[in-house]
């Protein structure tokens, strides 16, 4: 996994590697606008995720994931951490946690 020192460097060099769509997450699913796609957790997996903290405040943390679809679609979901992040179903929360293959 390659490792980012800001979000926008993340971003940047994740569009670079195909990952355009800018996914918002939802209580149960993943949703694409202005395509109106809309991804169950069985629908796609997550590639890496990244986390970063605020500049001034750590509890400013955000978590940047780079996910890929069953179809081959790529995009990003950008969340924040803590009392900001949403409330999501259990199934999405479990998708949610990645862990790097060994």
């Amino acid at each position: 996994m390659k490792t980012y020192d800001t979000l926008t460097e993340a971003l940047d060099d994740l569009r670079k590697q195909g990952f355009t769509q800018d996914y918002n997450l939802k209580s149960d699913h993943l949703h694409c606008q202005p395509d109106d796609i809309v991804l169950r957790p069985a629908d796609f997996d997550i590639v890496d995720v990244y986390r970063f903290e605020g500049m001034t405040d750590p509890g400013d943390e955000s978590v940047l994931y780079a996910i890929e679809a069953k179809n081959g679609n790529k995009g990003v979901l950008l969340d924040a951490y803590g009392a900001y992040s949403e409330a999501i179903s259990s199934e999405m929360a479990e998708k949610l946690r990645y862990t790097p293959e060994n």
